[in-house]
């Protein structure tokens, strides 16, 4: 018998549209107890916006649940509610993507929708509330962070938090129209009574940062074997370890909701693995041939041992310099890195403000990575990044760059 879960969510805006946040969470309806919680800061967005971004984030906690669960939807946004049974049309064009997202994360014959006042409603307005307050800190949202922990402060481009890796769009999209006949309830004040800071609390205005959620791939026959596997090898698929791992990441990254965007690696073990997460989180998946790995010329498919052996003073040249390349013509680091770069310019022209996941390999990550952090070439070889793991870069307007995680992998455990 599939199980049922109660998806409650909310979403405000302090000024419709201006600093605005979700909540929503995840209910047991025999017990109660909440079995999972979301809420995001989003920048500038309308109220509408934040209320279809608090539904799609609690159905994708449901989803991650239990992918054959019904749901029942509770909301105080007479809109969302009757724009999701059906019963108003979607006329603009910005909200139709955002009800469009929310429909594909079931069959919506396993959803239904209930309006409810915003007294029962607390906790996923409270939710969005505290999204909001910790917008206006300068800080993301953690769950059961305190009043205290918002008080110390806004963010600093170089000490920004690490559980989550992205912060998503500012939003403009204005409310949908109802059908004809029908009327919409108007949206009363709630969470935009909340006044903002002024003076010295208020955070640089930066703007939403440019968020890359680095993810290397999953594993290939090759990874156990630690062999040298770039560009100019076998290009060699995923392994059944490595098409686990990829569902696992695309578990993980439904739930945190955030990614707006997919771009890989050319290269099949790459591909493969975009492919698993943007069939999960219903989006394309773009190819930038600047995230390829390394070309290891001679060197592909061999042992670091096996290098060593019968290449010892080309091996000892390449640790010694960035600008050295393996036997045979491969890449050099200081080759990749001038590539890595662009492509890091030319995402970053294309997707601001926005969360992107790009799906790479070992020597991309780390030297975006080292990129980020100003760190010398040789801090390639200080750095652990295991297959399937999840790293993030946040870019700001002004320049700086904030490294918010490295070497994740919880997901896969």
């Amino acid at each position: 018998m599939a199980r049922t879960f109660i998806v409650e969510a909310d979403g405000g805006s302090r000024g419709n549209p201006g600093p605005a946040g979700y909540g929503a969470v995840v209910i047991d309806p025999e017990t109660g107890e909440t079995l999972a919680e979301a809420a995001e800061f989003l920048g500038t967005a309308t109220n509408n916006v934040a209320e279809y971004k608090g539904l799609v984030a609690g159905l994708r906690a449901a989803h991650a649940l239990d992918p054959e669960a019904e749901v029942r939807v509770r909301m105080d946004s007479k809109l969302v509610v009757e724009q999701m049974s059906g019963r108003w049309q979607i006329k603009h064009p910005d909200m139709q993507p955002l009800a469009a997202t929310a429909k594909a994360v079931f069959p919506p014959d396993r959803v239904t929708y209930e309006w409810i006042p915003r007294k029962e409603n607390k906790h996923a307005d409270r939710l969005a509330n505290e999204a909001m307050d910790a917008g206006a800190a300068g800080r993301q949202w953690e769950p059961g962070m305190s009043k205290a922990a918002l008080a110390s402060g806004p963010r600093r481009p170089a000490g920004a938090t690490a559980a989550d890796t992205a912060v998503a769009e500012a939003d403009d999209a204005a409310g949908a129209a109802p059908a004809s006949g029908a009327t919409a309830e108007p949206r009363d004040a709630g969470t935009a009574t909340a006044t903002p800071p002024s003076g010295w609390a208020v955070p640089a205005d930066l703007g939403a940062p440019t968020t890359f959620v680095l993810l290397r791939h999953g594993e290939t026959p090759l990874t156990p074997e630690k062999r040298f596997s770039g560009s100019g090898g076998s290009d060699p698929e995923l392994s059944a370890a490595g098409r686990l791992q990829a569902r696992e990441a695309a578990a993980a990254l439904a739930v945190r909701g955030t990614v707006q965007a997919i771009v890989s690696s050319p290269l099949r073990r790459c591909r493969e693995t975009a492919e698993a997460i943007a069939a999960r989180l219903g989006l394309d998946v773009r190819i930038e041939d600047g995230l390829r790995e390394t070309d290891f010329g001679a060197w592909e498919g061999l042992t670091f041992s096996e290098v060593r052996e019968r290449h010892p003073a080309d091996l000892n040249a390449w640790l010694a310099s960035d600008k050295a390349e393996p036997t045979g013509g491969g890449e050099s680091f200081a080759a990749v890195a001038r590539r890595v770069e662009l492509a890091r310019d030319k995402l970053r022209a294309r997707y601001a403000g926005k969360t992107v996941l790009l799906v790479t390999h070992v020597t991309p990550v780390k030297t975006l990575v080292r990129l980020a952090l100003g760190a010398p070439p040789e801090s390639l070889f200080r750095m652990e990044l295991s297959a399937a793991s999840l790293s993030a870069i946040a870019y700001y307007a002004d320049g700086n760059a904030s490294l918010r995680l490295l070497n994740d992998t919880s997901h896969l455990r």
